[in-house]
Formats: C-alpha cells, structure tokens, sequence
C-alpha cells in the first residue's frame, strides 16, 4: 500500500530533500546538494521564483518509510503570458516499484486536472535555471552539481506510465590539452576590429557585478526562442547574482562589449564541484565549506555553463574571443576537461559553436510528455 503525503512541515522538507541520499548511498555517480541551500531554494519566503510560480511537494510512503519523491509545479508567468497549459514536475525520485512512480505522477496529475492545464512534462525545475531531463545515457559518468542524475530503471517508468519523449538534452566534453589556439587566436583580433568589440575580464567580483544585471537582460534575449523559456524576472536576476556569481571565479565570467558598452556576449564557466559536493555529502560544515573552496581553486574540470550572444552578434565569430580569453586561465589553472551543460539536441547553433573541439557526446538525457485529457 502506497501513501502519497504533502510536505507541509520543515521536517517534512528534510525528508523530501534526504530521500535521494539514501536511495543514492554508495554511488560514485551522484552528487548530492548541499542541504540547507535545497531547502532554501524550496522556501517560497526565500526564492523569488514562487512571485510567479507555485509548487507542492510530495512523499511517497510504503510501511511507514519513505520510498519517493516529487515536485509539482506550476509557472503562471509560461501558463498564463505563453498560453501553454503546462503542468511541470521535478525532483522526481523513486525505488524500483512501478506503484510508488505511479500513485506520485497520479498526484501531480490531479493537480494539474484542478488548474485545468493541457498536459504534463518533467522532470524540469521552476524555470530555465533549474535542473532539467531524466538521464538516459551515461550512467557511469559523474554528475555536476547543475543537473540530475538518476538510476536506469526510470525511464522504463515514464514509459509504463505512457509518457513519450518530449525534448532530447546532450552534454559534451573535450580535452583541454587537444585546444588548438589557432583555431581562435588570430580570428578573435580580425573580429574585435570588424565589429569594433572588446572583451572585458575581471580578477575581483566586485569589479564584474555592475554588468551583471546587463548579463541577465542579454540572457534572456538570446534564449527567448528556445522552447519552453521563461525569462527570469527583475526579483531573479537578484536572487542568482547574490546566491551565485559571488561564488563563481570572477576569472570565469567573460563579457563583451560594443563600443557604446553595450554587452554583446557573455560566458560563465564553473569548476567542476562534484567531487567536492560528494566529500561533502550535503553539509558545509565541519569540512565541506573547505572541500568546495579547494575545488574553486584546484578543479581541473572546467564547466561552460552558460553562453549568450546577442542575436544581431550571432554567427559572427564572437565565441573567437571568448575562447581566447579563456585559454590562458585555463593554461595557468591546468584544466584537463571542458564540460558543456545540457543543451537541446535541436540547438544546431551552439553545436556549432563546440564542433572545432571535437567534442564527445557522454550524456543524454530527456524531458518525458503525456496528456491530462
């Protein structure tokens, strides 16, 4: 017998954000959160995303043990501004029982049948900054502390259930040592001159958070036309820039600008903290806050998080610079791997932008649809 029970109460909370560790233990693949950061980001007090969204969280229980989790979320500002009449879920964890699965997709349903919404589709988080796809290919990599990873057997779940493949993510990686900087070195001088353009670098945070709420604007610009976006509001762009860019190594952040000062492109690059987030397991203190400072400094995976270029820059070869700008950091630091997050697998554009590298695909994941009717 399965009971399907909201989490109302912080202990509540605890539960849903510890049940992945647990059903976890042992893995060399899965990177947990830091607790008291998940907790916050499901705060409505705390995170700015529930100005425009909503979400109820959900434990599964068999014989008085907890055996599953889900999130299900609704953002009006895609609901009522986009006309998609989407029911989100994330968060989405379970043991290997097709009942436990179902009774939590039931409950997310039901939901959504109540606000009179179309269909659902997950697993995705409150908006385009979250966590997104059930892994499907490449269960013997080590996650990133920016997406999930989940065990095998999910999949065969959302097909039982009659879900069908909604949208298809690739991650990449390439070898830092294989970089030809000739690729970028001469071309990134010929392309400042042509579009009278410059790149901007920093050594101390303080000195990049004036263009950071420039960054934001351009972010949402550029990935305006990608499916399913939802720009960040004016209360987000704050949240993130104190919760992370005062974290990220200023030395990652790369902007460039016009001649006016206009911000033309961006690039955040992040250390890998995985293996940080692991010796951690889920506290910064005693020893976890150490673990995630060494891996700021030391780690030797670099991750491209996010990179924007206005769409009147685009295809103009701007990436030249910022690869450029990248390349001596990244010599000083000794980075062995770059790592791309997920990107939709019908993104041509930014696979193109990788393809000089000889990236390998290692991963892929997917967001899963079905009907409410």
């Amino acid at each position: 017998m399965i009971t399907i029970k909201e989490a109302t109460s912080q202990e509540d909370m605890k539960q849903f954000v510890k049940f992945p560790f647990q059903l976890y233990k042992g893995s060399p693949y899965w990177v947990p959160p830091i607790i008291k950061d998940e907790l916050a980001s499901f705060d409505k007090n705390e995170n700015p995303v529930f100005k425009h969204a909503q979400a109820q969280f959900f434990l599964a229980l068999k014989n008085n043990k907890v055996v599953g989790r889900v999130a299900a979320i609704i953002n009006w500002t895609e609901v009522k501004e986009q006309q998609l009449k989407k029911m989100r879920f994330g968060w989405f964890d379970f043991i290997d029982d097709d009942e436990v699965s179902e009774a939590l997709l039931n409950k997310v349903a039901e939901i959504g049948k109540q606000h009179e919404l179309e269909y659902l589709e997950g697993p995705v988080g409150f908006s385009n900054l979250d966590k997104v796809g059930v892994l499907t290919d490449g269960f013997d990599e080590i996650g990133s502390m920016i997406t999930w990873y989940n065990h095998p057997y999910y999949i065969k779940h959302y097909e039982t259930l009659g879900f069908t493949k909604e949208k298809e993510y690739i991650e990449s990686k390439f070898s830092f040592e294989g970089v030809d900087p000739a690729l970028f070195m001469k071309a990134s001088k010929i392309i400042e001159k042509r579009f009278q353009v410059k790149a901007l670098a920093f050594t101390k945070t303080k000195d990049l958070m004036p263009y950071v709420d420039k960054m934001f604007d351009l972010f949402n610009e550029t990935y305006s036309k990608l499916s399913s976006f939802v720009a960040m509001s004016e209360e987000q762009k704050a949240y993130f820039k104190e919760k992370y860019i005062s974290f990220i190594n200023p030395e990652y952040i790369k902007f460039i600008v016009d001649k006016d000062d206009q911000m033309v492109a961006f690039s955040i690059v992040m250390p890998s903290f995985s293996k940080a987030l692991q010796k951690a397991n889920g506290k910064l203190f005693p020893f976890g806050v150490f673990h995630l400072l060494n891996a700021r400094k030391n780690s030797k995976d670099a991750i491209f998080y996010l990179i924007g270029i206005d769409p009147k820059f685009q295809n103009k070869g701007l990436t030249a610079i910022i690869f450029r700008e990248y390349y001596p950091i990244f010599q000083k630091r000794k980075i062995e791997n770059c790592i791309r997050t997920p990107e939709l697998s019908d993104n041509i554009a930014i696979q193109q932008i990788w393809k000089p590298f000889n990236p390998r695909i290692f991963k892929r994941r997917c967001t899963l649809k079905k009907d409410l009717n």
